[in-house]
């Protein structure tokens, strides 16, 4: 039997040659989204790490004031931790939760060197944003008196430096011969949402004449409204004439980091849904015009005891090998991915996603050759013989 759908289909190969190739073109199309697709669901089924929803992030930006910046800025942040609306307040550098801004540098241990992202930041991150260590202790303004500089990782950055060590108390070092020192480590840091995969991430302390790191996080309580955020903005201004000021919310921000990842994502699925609209179109008027044109050889099977449902299997049977034709100059494609490690991603984001095409495809296949298949197998035998 599946010879001889080989055979058929073999010797109308111009006529299925557009049609494999459709199909093949809607595999990788539908493998790319899924795969999209894929790695985002799965990041977003992973906590984001720490609290966000009070959070509020001040952008202050000394412009041409160059004179004592790193007193003003600890005036400032004393300032802030007095008000009664203010829970907890935290310095920090440009790249703060759900900010376009990135830092990133490398750490080395026993000669593995591994990429991570730098949070430059002082000893009221933890409090503000809610994220505890899961082993050892955050950073104190005392632990700068030692001749290594006190870091926080997160345990993405603790396993592929480490490995089966744990972190804490270990020196690392730094690209630029700075000799780092972990006192804790946290569980995890999604700093770009929850779409962001849990990349490594390494906290550095905030020394006190630091001039350069000047966002400040806010944690506030509870009915907190615009009009403190005014009063915020007016004092900070008389502290610091002539500085720029800017507030914004994480919650917010958040909001944005997740457009930005489900806007591409939208519009993949579009683009896709029309290719396979096409497709299925081709296939249910190809099918269509083969009955048309088999009708005596269907008449003939029928006259010599082919039933209804051998007809009807014939018909899917041959699409179905169409399918897998094409699934296979696909899968040929697909597979170098995972091989190749294409994008950095897990190979189960690229297996799930060819395992999700290869299933989407034989579906929509079987549902455009079913009718056409039921069609051809109602009919009579007696009538496609009397009208060939």
């Amino acid at each position: 039997m599946l010879s001889h759908l080989f055979k058929l289909i073999w010797n109308k190969k111009g006529a299925h040659a557009l049609l494999i190739v459709e199909i093949w073109a809607s595999f990788l199309v539908l493998f790319g989204v899924l795969s999209l697709i894929v790695y985002n669901v799965r990041n977003y089924l992973k906590p984001i790490g720490f609290q966000y929803e009070k959070v509020w992030v001040v952008d202050l930006a000394n412009n041409q004031d160059t004179v004592n910046v790193a007193g003003k800025l600890n005036r400032i942040m004393e300032r802030i931790r007095t008000y009664p609306e203010v829970e907890s307040a935290s310095r920090m550098s440009s790249n703060t939760p759900f900010s376009a801004n990135q830092m990133s540098n490398s750490v080395s241990y026993k000669k593995v060197s591994i990429g991570s992202d730098f949070y430059y930041t002082d000893a009221e991150l933890s409090e503000t944003i809610d994220l505890p260590a899961v082993r050892g202790r955050w950073y104190r303004d005392a632990d700068l008196v030692s001749k290594f500089v006190p870091v926080v990782i997160n345990k993405a950055l603790e396993e592929k430096l480490f490995q089966d060590e744990v972190a804490v108390g270990k020196v690392l070092g730094g690209s630029d011969k700075v000799s780092f020192k972990v006192t804790g480590v946290v569980e995890r840091f999604k700093a770009k949402g929850e779409f962001m995969s849990d990349s490594p991430a390494m906290f550095q302390l905030i020394k006190k004449d630091d001039a350069w790191n000047s966002n400040v996080l806010i944690k506030t309580k509870p009915g907190t409204d615009a009009h403190f955020e005014a009063r915020l903005v007016k004092d900070i201004a008389m502290m610091a004439p002539g500085w720029g000021i800017e507030v914004t919310y994480l919650k917010e921000s958040l909001k944005n980091r997740h457009n930005l990842t489900l806007v591409p994502v939208i519009i993949f699925l579009i683009v896709s849904g029309f290719l396979l609209t096409n497709v299925a179109l081709g296939l249910f008027g190809i099918l269509n015009l083969n009955i048309g044109k088999r009708r005596n050889e269907i008449g003939l099977r029928r006259a010599m005891g082919a039933t209804e449902g051998k007809v009807a299997i014939q018909f899917l049977g041959e699409i179905w090998v169409l399918a897998s034709f094409s699934l296979l100059l696909g899968l040929v494609f697909a597979v170098q991915f995972p091989l190749m490690h294409v994008f950095d991603l897990d190979n189960e984001v690229y297996l799930v996603a060819i395992l999700a095409a290869i299933v989407v495809i034989y579906i929509i296949v079987t549902l455009c050759a079913w009718f056409p298949s039921k069609q051809a197998a109602s009919i009579h035998p007696a009538v496609a013989l009397h009208e060939e």
